[in-house]
């Protein structure tokens, strides 16, 4: 179990995770930028190259990233119980997605992504222990 404040730390460290991941993939300028990185990341630890990036596939990582990046700031600035809760699912789909693409032979790096995505997903949905009220009355064994 975790304590709230233990809580709303793991939710706001996944929140800044999401705005920094997200970031780079919400303007065309930003996304070609990183595309370009990733791919010469990706020759140069020896894997494939990645595929050219359509203009359907450069819509889309924008829509991405300008959804994540709003997500993130509502979880910086919302109750962040009930909204690590939808996160915590919306990781799970998110994993299963990435687990679907590796299928189909997407980069061996999906693997940090899923692992990222995954343990947050876990510890967003593990118990949260109830803050006591420091104005109510002591309880008394029955």
């Amino acid at each position: 179990m975790l304590s709230a404040q233990s809580y709303r730390r793991i939710a706001r460290a996944s929140a800044w995770y999401d705005l920094a991941i997200a970031l780079p993939f919400a303007t065309p300028p930003t996304l070609a930028i990183t595309w370009a990185l990733l791919g010469r990341m990706e020759t140069r630890l020896g894997l494939a190259p990645l595929p050219e990036l359509t203009v359907y596939g450069a819509l889309f990582a924008n829509f991405f990233g300008t959804v994540v990046l709003v997500w993130s700031v509502l979880r910086l600035r919302g109750d962040a119980v009930q909204l690590g809760r939808y996160d915590a699912v919306g990781r799970g789909i998110f994993a299963v997605w990435m687990l679907v693409a590796l299928s189909r032979g997407a980069s061996p790096l999906i693997w940090v992504f899923f692992a990222l995505e995954t343990a947050f997903g876990i510890v967003q949905a593990l118990p949260v222990t109830k803050a006591r009220n420091p104005h109510a009355p002591p309880q008394t064994p029955a």
